[in-house]
C-alpha cells in the first residue's frame, strides 16, 4: 500500500518552484500522480484523456508512414506515448524546458517509466519550444532547419491563459507564421487547450493554416462525478 500524500521532487526552476506528488485516492483505490508550477497544477495522471487525443487526432490528419514529429510539453508523457504508439511514427522530438521533468522520467520516478526514453524513436531536448518555434533552425540541433510531418503543443493552459506570458506571441499570426516553417507541405499542428473552443483562436488559426478547427474533448470527471470539456486545436498546412 502506497503512503496516501508523498512529494516526490521539488526543485526550483527559472520558471518557478516545480514540484512532483503522489497521492493514493481512496474514492478510486488508484495513486494519481501531480505536477504543480508554484501554485499551478500542470498536470494529473487523473485526467489524461485530452492529451492523448491530441496525439491520435493530430495524426489521424496524414496518411503518410515515417512520420517525423515533435510534441512540445513532456509533463507525465502521456502524449508522448501515444504518438508512439502509433506504427506510422518513424521519430519523436520532445521539447521540454524543465529540466527535472526530463530527469523524472530517466529516473522511472513516473508512472510511465522509463517506457519513453527506452524507445529508441523518441529523443529528449531541453529547450525552450517557444524560442525553438520562432527560430530558423527549429526543433532540431542536430539538423538545423529540419521539418516535421506534426507538432503538437501541450504547455500552457490556452492561447490566452499562458504559464510564461512570453509564451503569448506564439499564438498571435506571425508566431503561428514562423511555426509552420517547420512543417513539411500538408503538415499538421496541434494545440491543447483546458478552456472551451474559442471561435477567434480558430478564425487565427484558418487565416495561417489551409484549414483549422476546433475539436471539444469531454470526459467524466470521477470525483465529482460530473462531465468537463477541454479543446484540442488542429490546423493543417497546404500540401
Amino acid at each position: 500500500m502506497s503512503a496516501y500524500f508523498e512529494e516526490l521532487d521539488y526543485q526550483q526552476t527559472p520558471i518557478g518552484a516545480l514540484s512532483l506528488r503522489r497521492r493514493r485516492e481512496l474514492s478510486l483505490g488508484i495513486d494519481v500522480f501531480e505536477i504543480k508550477l508554484g501554485d499551478e497544477f500542470l498536470m494529473s495522471s487523473l485526467f489524461t484523456a485530452s492529451e492523448i487525443a491530441l496525439a491520435r487526432l493530430g495524426l489521424a490528419l496524414l496518411q503518410e508512414t515515417g512520420l517525423d514529429v515533435v510534441v512540445g510539453g513532456l509533463g507525465l508523457g502521456y502524449t508522448a506515448k501515444a504518438v508512439l504508439e502509433e506504427s506510422a511514427v518513424h521519430s519523436l522530438i520532445v521539447i521540454e524546458v524543465l529540466k527535472p521533468v526530463i530527469q523524472w522520467h530517466r529516473s522511472g520516478m513516473l508512472p510511465l517509466g522509463t517506457e519513453l526514453s527506452e524507445d529508441p524513436r523518441c529523443r529528449f531536448t531541453l529547450g525552450d519550444f517557444f524560442a525553438l518555434a520562432a527560430s530558423a533552425d527549429g526543433f532540431d540541433e542536430k539538423h538545423p532547419a529540419r521539418k516535421f510531418h506534426a507538432i503538437l503543443l501541450d504547455i500552457d493552459h490556452s492561447p490566452g491563459f499562458c504559464l510564461d506570458p512570453q509564451n503569448a506571441s506564439l499564438y498571435g499570426a506571425e508566431g503561428l507564421q514562423k511555426l509552420k516553417v517547420h512543417l513539411h507541405p500538408g503538415g499538421v499542428f496541434g494545440l491543447w487547450s483546458n478552456e472551451l473552443p474559442d471561435d477567434a483562436f480558430t478564425e487565427k488559426l484558418a487565416t495561417v493554416f489551409q484549414s483549422a478547427h476546433a475539436q471539444p474533448v469531454t470526459f467524466r470527471n470521477p470525483l465529482q462525478d460530473n462531465e468537463f470539456t477541454q479543446t484540442v486545436y488542429l490546423a493543417q498546412k497546404a500540401h
